[in-house]
């Protein structure tokens, strides 16, 4: 897994400059939120966007997308597919907090696990084909035991 250097607004500018991309106020506020976030949470857009609002910080649901896109495309985030049918994003860790999520399709409780062979796998089948691993992520839907109880006969 790739180190990633984007812990600090400073870093993260530095590579947005190297790709032609500014660092706006907006992206500095939406990259604080998701280094604020306790972990083991996720957000979707509507969803920060709202703790924007709180904040008074005028940015827009559109440019919410945008910027989410934009840093999960340069992997800062981490875009997951959870069971709720839209997505959420998280910080994306570097190894050892790189971890994976156990969603439960009925309730959507989700658990996150930590795997060194699921990493090790997509390490080396990406540095096989030349990429430069950026996430590496499984998620698993399955059906929690409680929620199996309520659906299975006794």
């Amino acid at each position: 897994m790739v180190n990633l250097p984007y812990q600090s607004p400073t870093a993260l500018k530095a590579e947005l400059n190297a790709k032609g991309w500014r660092m706006t106020p907006q992206r500095e506020s939406i990259l604080k939120i998701f280094q604020e976030l306790p972990a083991g949470n996720h957000l979707n857009a509507e969803d920060l966007h709202m703790r924007l609002d709180e904040l008074d910080s005028g940015i827009s649901l559109s440019t919410v997308y945008r910027t989410l896109k934009l840093m999960a495309r340069m992997g800062v985030l981490r875009e997951l597919e959870l069971a709720e049918g839209h997505k959420h994003y998280e910080i994306n860790q570097p190894y050892p907090y790189h971890h994976h999520h156990l969603v439960c399709v009925k309730c959507n409780q989700t658990i996150e696990f930590k795997s060194g062979s699921i990493l090790s796998i997509g390490s080396k089948a990406a540095e096989k084909r030349g990429f430069k691993l950026l996430d590496c992520q499984l998620t698993i839907h399955a059906v929690c035991p409680e929620c199996q109880r309520s659906i299975l006969p006794g």
